[in-house]
Order: C-alpha cells, then structure tokens, then sequence
C-alpha cells in the first residue's frame, strides 16, 4: 500500500539466510553495529572492523549446524537470530537445541520483529524434532530478558561473572523451553 510519499511500504519479514548478497551483509553488519553500541552485541563490547565482521557472518551461514535468520523492515535486514543445533557426535545432547547471536537494531525496535524472529526460531526447533531449547543472556539485557520470559522460557540457571561489559562483570541468565510440552497444550 503506497504511503503519502508513494512509496510502497514492504511488511517485516523474517527469513532464513542460506548466503547473503552485498546489500545483506551491508545491512546485517551495520544492524549488528548499532546492536553492539547499544549494549547487546553477542560477545562484542565495541563494533569490529568490517572486514572481521563480514567474516564472521559469511562463516556462519556456511555451518550446517547453524540456521541464520535475519528480520527484514522496509526491505533491509535489521536483527538476526541463529538456531545452533548439536554436532552428530553429541547423541546424549541431540536432542537439545539452541539460540545465538540474537538481537534487533535499535533503530527496528517496536514492530514485533523480535517476538517474530524468536517464533520463527522456536517453530524451526521443534519442526525438527528438537525437544528442548535453551538460550542464555547478560542480566543488563532487560528487554531480551522480558521477551524470552513472556515466551515461556524458565530460568534454570544463574552464573556470576558471565561477562564483562568493559566496565565490570556481569551475571548471565540461563533459559530452557520444554518444546514437547508447549507442543501439548
């Protein structure tokens, strides 16, 4: 539907990203950039070089084990997610999913692209058969903290000196959803 400018207004979207073209990358590092200025960086206290960055990203669609799915508003891509699932080798644990490197660019915040890309993730687990997923956050991430709780995750765990923020060590919070269980109700 076009908007007062006549340009067509495009729906957030969440996808899952096999390879990415320049205009993605372009978008997922700059996304990734304003994330980790704001404090939820997944890992990385102050943006890398692009390069570093650009390497990490094309690595991590390459990984069988890893589902990259990034949210899309206005056609770019502003917040990324991945599922992490176990190696072969790991049987006793197969059954086991995880989250990782989650997060939406301040400036996308508010269009429900979070809550969106966290079921897309959650709908991806348990469509292979995963039984459990998990997911672990800093305890200054107050809004990561609240979406995770209001989509059923229990907290199972607390570790001290989880991560530092540059400044001093914070705690991180351990989350665990029983997928068979929301399944049945």
């Amino acid at each position: 539907m076009p908007d007062s400018n006549n340009r067509i207004i495009q729906q957030p979207v969440i996808e899952l990203m096999t390879e990415l073209s320049a205009a993605d990358m372009d978008d997922l590092c700059d996304a990734s950039n304003q994330a980790i200025v704001d404090g939820n960086g997944f890992g990385w206290l102050t943006p890398p070089q692009r390069s570093v960055q650009e390497a990490f990203w094309k690595g991590v669609v390459t990984i069988p084990v890893r589902e990259v799915y990034c949210a899309r508003l206005e056609g770019c891509i502003v917040g990324s997610g991945q599922l992490v699932k176990p190696f072969s080798n790991n049987e006793a644990s197969a059954h086991i999913a995880q989250i990782s490197t989650f997060f939406i660019a301040p400036y996308a915040r508010g269009h429900g692209l979070a809550i969106g890309l966290l079921a897309v993730i959650e709908q991806s687990a348990a469509k292979q058969g995963f039984k459990i997923l998990e997911v672990d956050v800093r305890e200054t991430q107050k809004a990561a903290i609240s979406l995770i709780e209001s989509s059923g995750f229990k907290r199972w765990a607390t570790k001290e000196k989880y991560a530092w923020n540059g400044e001093k060590f914070v705690d991180g919070f351990y989350y665990m959803k029983d997928l068979q269980e929301e399944a049945s109700t």
